[in-house]
């Protein structure tokens, strides 16, 4: 079985990389096995920040001093607009699924295990955090 999974760019890549792996678990189970080996990954990333434009405020004084005499004072500020984060972290694992007692499952992954003492729920519902 092909697992792919996605996580927020909050996430990073580690965090797409707990949801295949806890993701590899639940379809374990989902397609009746106990155990299953990761036989190979890939990641990619297209994660990426726009900086939105911002804005320049201008506050200025002028004196009149007598003889047609002015001066000039004036304060440029720049507020940055907000930074737009887009895309996310993508992880796609192989996986052989074992039941207990075939050829090859003493050495695979226990998917409850894994999973920990929440996994029917996690089974019934799926992974949808990368915490």
């Amino acid at each position: 079985m092909v697992i792919d999974a996605g996580a927020a760019p909050a996430c990073g890549s580690q965090g797409a990389a707990k949801v295949a792996a806890k993701s590899a678990a639940v379809e374990t189970i989902r397609a009746g096995y106990d155990r299953y080996v990761i036989t190979g990954a890939a990641s990619q990333n297209n994660v990426s920040t726009t900086q939105m434009p911002g804005q320049f405020n201008t506050v200025g004084t002028s004196t009149y001093y007598g003889g047609g005499y002015r001066t000039y004072n004036a304060t440029t500020t720049y507020t940055p607009g907000p930074t737009i984060v887009s895309g996310r972290h993508d992880r796609q694992l192989g996986v052989v699924m074992f039941r207990n007692g075939e050829p090859g499952s003493e050495n695979a992954i226990d998917a409850r295990q894994t999973l920990g003492a929440e996994w029917a729920d996690l089974v019934k519902s799926g992974i949808h955090t990368c915490l």
